[in-house]
């Protein structure tokens, strides 16, 4: 497998993403980017971009706070956060230059994009779909839901699959009511997946050892997600 730090540039911000694919297959491939938690672009976001690999697919985990920064804690990661989630054409901006940066990849066949993302990067992936960004599909695991601008939902031309506990308190029930309407509003293609007894960060076995109730790891859940991202790039990119 090859892994390397790819630059690229949102105006006059540099950001430094990790590219991961089998290097031993020929041919254009599918590319995927993979957007990070409130973390930044640490281990996980990266294990996953490799995961992507293995299935054939080229992945660019993307790097959205900019010079490949990651927050020393929480509290910080939730500035940075809070930066992009309270401008989301900031928001948009960043995670469609990391778009483009993939789609020029010369090992990318730039008709089949799409883009995973956890937590944080799951909003940043349906921020990518609203702007109407011309990617086949958008996964998102434990991401926040909410649209400041639900009217933009419109704008979608990608499939939408999300993944999401349904114990989560971080994204309550009122959140996710109002974001099923909005898809129901957009006419989009959409499908919504609810995982029992299953709270916030479910994919990420790291959040067990940060004393956080509300988040959890649940390998069922977990392998469940996964091979449903699985399916739907199946379908996605053979409709593509």
């Amino acid at each position: 497998m090859k892994t390397e730090t790819v630059e690229y540039r949102e105006g006059s911000l540099a950001m430094r993403g990790y590219l991961a694919y089998d290097e031993t297959k020929t041919g254009k491939k599918p590319g995927v980017l993979v957007a990070h938690d409130v973390f930044g672009l640490g281990e996980d976001p990266k294990r996953r971009a490799r995961m992507l690999a293995e299935l054939g697919y080229v992945a660019l985990a993307i790097d959205m706070y900019g010079d490949g920064k990651q927050p020393k804690d929480i509290q910080e990661g939730m500035g940075l956060l809070m930066g992009l989630m309270n401008d989301r054409a900031a928001l948009r901006r960043r995670v469609q230059a990391a778009s483009d940066a993939l789609a020029k990849r010369a090992e990318v066949d730039s008709r089949k994009l799409a883009a995973i993302g956890y937590c944080f990067g799951g909003a940043v992936v349906l921020e990518l779909a609203r702007s109407g960004a011309d990617v086949a599909g958008v996964v998102s695991f434990h991401g926040a839901l909410n649209s400041p601008n639900p009217a933009d939902a419109k704008n979608i031309k990608a499939k939408v699959l999300v993944c999401h506990g349904a114990e989560d308190p971080i994204v309550p029930p009122p959140e996710v009511d109002a974001f099923i309407k909005e898809m129901r509003e957009s006419g989009c293609d959409w499908e919504f997946i609810s995982y029992g007894n299953t709270l916030h960060s479910f994919t990420n076995p790291a959040v067990d050892g940060m004393n956080n109730p509300a988040a959890k790891y649940n390998e069922t859940s977990d392998k469940r997600s996964w091979k449903a991202m699985r399916d739907f790039f199946d379908e996605i990119f053979a409709a593509a």
